[in-house]
Formats: structure tokens, C-alpha cells, sequence
């Protein structure tokens, strides 16, 4: 199971060529023994940035489409682009492909009533997830975060983009949203359409036809990858597992990117305990341009404790931080929908990938990179120092923390 690893570190140095082999088939039998999923081998794995990239890549895909799309998004909103994905896959619907768009019956009420007409008319099989016109108060505040796409049950896409004006462009001002999305061709995209069928067998009748072909998984390339789904409930979940089984094995770096930082006490001590055991931690974190304030405060409510242990955190300045991804070590990464708050890990359903390619890896750690020169450091000393009014405002939200 090695032999793929050890062919995506060719350009490590030698005695760094086993180690990060090691580390890396360590990590995927603690993820496969102790979440019960087992990792693919064979894939390949495109990182998309912001809007430039992931929208042009996933409308692509959909234009060519000759058999199925299947769509799942929590935003669907307004503007340009939301009429483009409507249009295309309007097309493909006429042309007589197999078209099923999932939609969060909160997160996507805003979209254009016409969009939804002219999709319904060409014949794409809309489906609502929960509105919450019909819902007990108790499943309202369980969302479908997840974000996929997959076509002719080939190509799929996932990570952290909604379908909204918000996303477009390249993260140059405040008006267009810092994001990554990922392509992935190969055995995982089993996983991903997994993902969407979950939530599609809620919402419709018919789980699937005889448009479906099952076809058989490709490989194209050498990337391991574990499909992770999150889903609400009581006690501890497979995505927290996750979490916590990567934080517990990093030897040496952590760098988290999230757009909603409001974890509970049990994963800030697992950060601060990485930090206390020598691993490098670094969390990128959205600045003056959040777009939940109240979720910023939750978080900010554990700076001091975590700046105390050694933990650096970034907030990004240009715009929205949207952006949810975890390397470790430089040998695996998480990417998909997850946020790093209880929201995402105890009430929404939510995808992940977790990734053992070296290439990949340095990727996304590249991105961190050009994204902390664009970020203030929070300095722990003055943070401790921070006002009472601001102090008074972090406990304020306490209350509400599980729901953030």
C-alpha cells in the first residue's frame, strides 16, 4: 500500500523519503482502523483557488457532462454566476443528461424564483433539504452544508464554495471571497457520490435509475484518499475522529485554515497540546472582513489560551476567509466543507478529504503561505490585554457556542 506513497515523495531528499513514507501510511491505518473507512489508492487531486479557478473548472465539467451531474450546494444565491450554473445545467438537461441539484432549504432560499423555474422546466430534478417551513424546530438547526458536484460518475468536486457573486474573482478586495474548492478524478469520487446520495434519498423518491451506470473507478493518479462524512447526532462522530487522529499525529507541523473557528474546550486543548509537544501550530483565521461576527467572538474567546501555548494565529485582511483546510507535516491534508466549529462537527452534514499525496500537501501549505503575507499576527501579550468591552462581547456569545 506504500508503493503510491513513496512515488509522491521522488523529490524529497533520500532520508527524507522514508520518513514522510512512514508517517504517512501510519496516519491512513490510524484513519482507516479507527474511523472504519477504508482509503483508495489511484487518485487525482486538482486544487482550485477562489472563484477564477473553481467556477470555470466545475462549469466546464458540467458543459461536457454526457450522462449525469449531481449537485449538491448549502448557498445558492444570487448574481451572475448563479444564473451561469443554472443555465448549464439547464443545457444539460434539454440535451437529455441526468441533472439532480440538492439544495439546503436555508442556506439556498435566497435563489432567483425564475432560476429555479427555468431549471424545473428544462427538466433538472430539483430537491430541497429541510426547509424549514415544514421542519420541527429540533431538525431546523440541522443544515446539508456539504458542497459536491459529480459528473458522468468520473469527475467530482468538493471543498468550500457556495454558488454566489460572494465567490467570484480572486480574492483581490473585500467584495471577492478567498476560497479553495478541489477536483478529484479516481476511486474517491465513490466517496463524494456517496455524499451526495445520503442526503438525495431524504429529499426524493427515486435514490437512483437507470441513468446511473456504476461505472467502475479509474485510477489517475498516486494520491491516497479517505472520504469522511459528517453527519448530526448524539456523541462522538467519525468527524471528529478525523480531527482528532491527525492533531494527535503530527510530529511536526499543523497549519489550519478555517472560515468558522468556534470549537469547544476539548479541541483547543488538542491544539495547545501539539503545540506543548513541539509541533509548529498555525491558524489562518478571517479578519475585519468575517461575515459571522458572532462566530469570530466565540472564537477570539481562546486566543489568550491558545497564543499562551505557542500557538500562532493569523487573521487574513483582504476579505472573507472562507477557505477550510488542514495539512500536517507536510505529508496529509483535510479539505472539504468542514469548519473548525461545533456547528460543522456536532449539527450539519458535511464532507471531507483526507489526503496523503506529498505534492498535494505542498500545495495547499503554498497557499497558507501567500495567504500569512497578506494576514496580521495576533500578538498573544497584547491580545491578554484586550478590553474589557471586547472581553464582555466574547462572553456574551457563550451561551450560543454549540450553535456557531
Amino acid at each position: 500500500m506504500s508503493s503510491h506513497i513513496d512515488q509522491q515523495i521522488e523529490h524529497s531528499r533520500p532520508d527524507d523519503a522514508s520518513l514522510y513514507a512512514d508517517r504517512a501510511q501510519r496516519l491512513r491505518r490510524r484513519l482507516e482502523r479507527l474511523i472504519g473507512i477504508a482509503a483508495t489508492e489511484g487518485n487525482k487531486l486538482v486544487p482550485l483557488r477562489n472563484g477564477d479557478q473553481i467556477f470555470s473548472s466545475m462549469l466546464e465539467s458540467i458543459r461536457a457532462a454526457e450522462h449525469t451531474v449531481d449537485m449538491m450546494t448549502f448557498v445558492y444565491w444570487r448574481g451572475e454566476i448563479a444564473c451561469d450554473f443554472a443555465e448549464a445545467l439547464s443545457e444539460r438537461a434539454r440535451a437529455g443528461v441526468r441533472v439532480r441539484l440538492l439544495l439546503d432549504g436555508f442556506g439556498s432560499r435566497l435563489i432567483e424564483k425564475d432560476q429555479l423555474a427555468m431549471m424545473e422546466e428544462a427538466g433538472v430534478e430539483v430537491a430541497w433539504f429541510r426547509k424549514p417551513l415544514y421542519l420541527s424546530p429540533l431538525k431546523q438547526n440541522h443544515r446539508c452544508h456539504r458542497k459536491v458536484l459529480i459528473t458522468d460518475e468520473e469527475t467530482a468536486f468538493t471543498g468550500g464554495v457556495g454558488i454566489a457573486e460572494e465567490w467570484c474573482g480572486d480574492a483581490r478586495d473585500e467584495t471577492e471571497w478567498r476560497d479553495t474548492h478541489v477536483r478529484v478524478r479516481g476511486p474517491a469520487v465513490d466517496g463524494l457520490a456517496a455524499a451526495f446520495a445520503q442526503n438525495w434519498a431524504e429529499c426524493h423518491d427515486e435514490l437512483f435509475t437507470d441513468r446511473d451506470r456504476f461505472v467502475d473507478a479509474t485510477q489517475h493518479g498516486d494520491a491516497v484518499v479517505q472520504v469522511v462524512r459528517g453527519s448530526a447526532g448524539f456523541g462522538w462522530q467519525d468527524m471528529q475522529t478525523l480531527l482528532r487522529v491527525v492533531l494527535e499525529s503530527a510530529e511536526e507541523r499543523i497549519r489550519l485554515t478555517t472560515a468558522y473557528f468556534a470549537p469547544d474546550a476539548y479541541f483547543v486543548e488538542l491544539l495547545c497540546a501539539a503545540a506543548r509537544r513541539g509541533v509548529s501550530v498555525e491558524i489562518l483565521l478571517p479578519g475585519p472582513y468575517t461575515d459571522k461576527r458572532v462566530c469570530q467572538l466565540a472564537g477570539q474567546n481562546f486566543y489568550e489560551d491558545l497564543t499562551a501555548c505557542g500557538v500562532k494565529i493569523y487573521q487574513y485582511q483582504p476579505t472573507m476567509l472562507h477557505t477550510k483546510v488542514l495539512t500536517v507535516d507536510g505529508v496529509a491534508s483535510l479539505i472539504g466543507s468542514t469548519n473548525f466549529n461545533r456547528r460543522s462537527l456536532e449539527h450539519d452534514e458535511e464532507v471531507m478529504l483526507a489526503v496523503l499525496d506529498r505534492d498535494f500537501t505542498v500545495t495547499l501549505d503554498g497557499h497558507f503561505e501567500e495567504d500569512v503575507k497578506k494576514s496580521t499576527l495576533i500578538d498573544g501579550a497584547r491580545w491578554k490585554r484586550r478590553s474589557p468591552v471586547q472581553r464582555l462581547r466574547e462572553v456574551a456569545v457563550l451561551p450560543i457556542r454549540r450553535f456557531l
